[in-house]
């Protein structure tokens, strides 16, 4: 075992992962020779081209032969199900001395048809019986590691493989063995991290698209598809996208890859949560061996389970760690509420503010003031880095758990008790820096293999995959334990509890000494408020005056083009009230949560369109922080595709509609979807026109999706307050 020092965790060459990334592994012209391979022209279901040992295993005389006498089946009765996103299962397809599982892929260049060797008949209630003890399994494990576990195990049952591996894609793109369930043969390679370019970018993406991927002989010679140049098979089959053809061969690379493992068949079973790739079922065994399709679905249906079981303990140990810090954001927010000084409170709770956060040392520093709890720097330093966060965290909280990649000037001795740093900034005359530091935490990173040596310095180099998968060890140091969103958030509420104490006893002081102008104060806030009120009141009252304006020239139009566009102004001006009322009519302008507000605005618009929509109203809205001007246009967006659900997918009678809002990191998405009518052509209209100005200024993007049945339209923005 290899060992190495380093600041910071391997990471995988840029230039090598981008060299990955160009690999036409979606189009490599060949399949794998277990199975064969049909292209028919959609047209005359004449099939033009082939891969593998057909005349050998299916038909001699399959070129120009018609498909469906090939496959025995009506093929065009098929057609209709098939979708480029997915397969139909034909059946059993029977060849010269063996039988065949076939499924049907339509694609832009040929209908294709994958003949894979049949397997024998599996009974659909052991299947299902393997499943349902499988889920209660996963239902029981206390925790992700334990859950990992029982997944691998459930998992090498299922697929007889020697060895199955959970593995988690971090980050940082690289990869870690969760857990592992093997034969005693085999190496293990549990906990374990692999750099992120042993899978590309577009190899991440396949895996999404399709979700079961085998390799049951990595010895295999691939098959090529012929004929392949435009005089046999039409313009351009030789660079045929294979992406969800199971039989796909793939890259040469991970072939070799394999083989440095000593693998000798594997398996990928995709872990997607929540339309992301969380990670990989890795299935390895050490001679051949293939999955049958009744199995390959078994997976695929487990690891979709897996990957529920996944969010709903993540989900749970969120919901625990709010619970206890809001336990301490209270305690707080009791002492804040006395009469004792900002200073004095947090001196008296400072060690529970360094404990609740999980930080070794807590730090305020406003002015002259310095207080410190726990394991902090020394004053000289601690004061250089709460004025580093005032540049940095003056409305969200900044965290790191490598200070020294962000602030040089604190590394050296510095990163044994603040190589971590959650800091805040509560503006005042003297703002407060409050800092959280966490020690270094030396960790020791198992490679499979030394991850440097997988990369290049030339970026045309030829590509190869490494060859040695021998345990390499690199200890990391200048690193904490990472801080979690949870405690990010909780270190913004308590600035923003303090910062109403410091306001209130300012007030109070300014109470004690010029009562009377405080007196006057509160006079000039009351007609303040009025105003705003009275003003907002005007601003609602001028956009129902303009709807009622247009709503009477509409009445007097004979022409139904022009009747039809004022109506349609009236009610985007109408929705423009809706988002005005919502926003401006409680107390908080600056900030919105989306749940709340689009819950309210989504009822709103429902109600205006009847209340039989009610009903049919099906909200799924995760809480998200956003500034209220950017709250504007995504509402505005909002009701511009309700009123086009109603409008267009039902005809202006109710029906099922879905709203789904979450969030991925600095970015959230907004989907909006019906079982309606569905797209029959292109936006082109005015709707188009606000809809896409409002997406284009909140730097998003609108895309529209197949629901089947139905429109699915997905908005994706940066949530964007910093």
């Amino acid at each position: 075992m290899e060992d190495a020092t380093s600041r910071s965790p391997a990471r995988s060459n840029p230039d090598l992962l981008s060299a990955c990334d160009r690999e036409p592994i979606h189009s490599p012209g060949a399949i794998q020779p277990h199975g064969l391979l049909l292209v028919a022209d959609p047209a005359t279901l004449k099939v033009v081209a082939a891969a593998g040992d057909v005349e050998g295993r299916l038909a001699a005389d399959w070129r120009g032969h018609d498909l469906a006498t090939l496959l025995g089946c009506d093929v065009a009765g098929l057609l209709g199900a098939a979708t480029p996103a997915g397969a139909v299962r034909v059946g059993r397809v029977t060849g010269r001395g063996e039988t065949f599982e076939a499924q049907l892929h339509r694609s832009e260049r040929g209908l294709l048809v994958e003949l894979e060797p049949a397997g024998a008949q599996l009974a659909a209630a052991d299947i299902l019986a393997r499943l349902d003890a499988a889920a209660t399994r996963f239902e029981r494990a206390p925790n992700l590691r334990d859950l990992c576990a029982e997944a691998a195990d459930a998992f090498r049952q299922i697929t007889g493989f020697d060895r199955v591996m959970i593995y988690q894609f971090r980050e940082d793109e690289a990869g870690v063995v969760l857990a592992e369930a093997k034969a005693p043969q085999m190496g293990s390679f549990l906990n374990h991290h692999f750099p992120g370019g042993d899978v590309p970018r577009q190899a991440r993406a396949l895996y999404v698209r399709n979700r079961v991927r085998v390799i049951p002989d990595v010895a295999y010679a691939l098959a090529p598809l012929r004929p392949a140049s435009p005089e046999g098979a039409g313009p351009g089959l030789s660079d045929l996208d294979m992406s969800d053809l199971g039989l796909r061969s793939v890259s040469p690379i991970h072939v070799q890859y394999l083989k440095n493992m000593g693998v000798g068949a594997s398996a990928s079973v995709s872990i997607v949560k929540d339309g992301q790739l969380w990670g990989l079922v890795a299935c390895h065994h050490s001679t051949a061996r293939l999955l049958p399709y009744e199995l390959r679905l078994a997976c695929q249906s487990l690891a979709g389970n897996l990957a529920r079981q996944i969010r709903a303990k993540a989900d749970a140990v969120l919901y625990r760690e709010r619970i206890r810090l809001r336990a301490a954001e209270d305690a707080l927010a009791e002492a804040l509420a006395g009469d004792c000084a900002v200073e004095e409170v947090l001196d008296r709770h400072g060690d529970d503010l360094c404990q609740a956060l999980g930080a070794d040392g807590f730090a305020a520093v406003a002015g002259s003031m310095l207080l410190t709890k726990g394991r902090c720097p020394d004053g000289e330093t601690v004061r250089h880095i709460a004025q580093w966060v005032e540049t940095q965290a003056q409305v969200r909280a900044f965290s790191t758990h490598a200070l020294s990649e962000h602030l040089p000037a604190a590394s050296g001795a510095v990163d044994a008790r603040a190589s971590g740093l959650l800091g805040i900034t509560v503006p005042g005359e003297e703002p407060l820096a409050l800092l959280w530091f966490r020690a270094e935490q030396v960790e020791v990173v198992n490679w499979a293999g030394n991850p440097h040596k997988a990369s290049s310095a030339d970026p045309q180099a030829e590509l190869t995959p490494r060859a040695s998968f021998a345990a390499w060890s690199e200890t990391v140091r200048g690193q904490s334990r990472r801080w979690t969103l949870v405690e990010t958030e909780t270190a913004q509420r308590l600035a923003h509890d303090l910062l109403q104490a410091r306001q209130q006893r300012r007030i109070r002081e300014l109470n004690r000494q010029l009562s009377a102008t405080v007196v006057e104060n509160e006079r000039l806030l009351q007609y303040k408020d009025h105003l705003m009120h009275e003003v907002n009141h005007r601003v609602q009252n001028s956009l129902q005056l303009v709807a009622s304006f247009l709503r009477l020239q509409a009445r007097t139009l004979g022409d139904a083009p022009a009747r039809d566009a004022l109506a349609e102004a009236e009610r985007r001006i109408a929705a423009v009230g809706l988002v005005h009322r919502q926003l401006y009519g409680g107390d908080q302008v600056e900030t919105v949560d989306l749940s709340r507000y689009l819950t309210d605005l989504s009822h709103e618009v429902t109600n205006s369109l009847g209340a039989e929509w009610r009903a049919h109203l099906m909200l799924d809205l995760a809480p998200v922080l956003i500034a209220a001007d950017r709250a504007v246009r995504l509402g505005l967006i909002l009701t511009e595709l309700v009123l086009n659900t109603a409008k267009y997918a039902y005809l202006g009678a109710p029906g099922p509609l879905i709203l789904a809002l979450d969030q991925n990191r600095d970015r959230f998405r907004l989907v909006v979807a019906d079982r309606g009518a569905g797209k029959t052509g292109t936006r082109q209209g005015f709707g188009t026109i606000i809809l896409n100005a409002m997406v284009q200024s909140l730097n998003g993007t609108l895309e529209d999706l197949d629901n089947a049945p139905g429109l699915r339209t997905i908005v994706t923005a940066p949530i964007g307050i910093r």
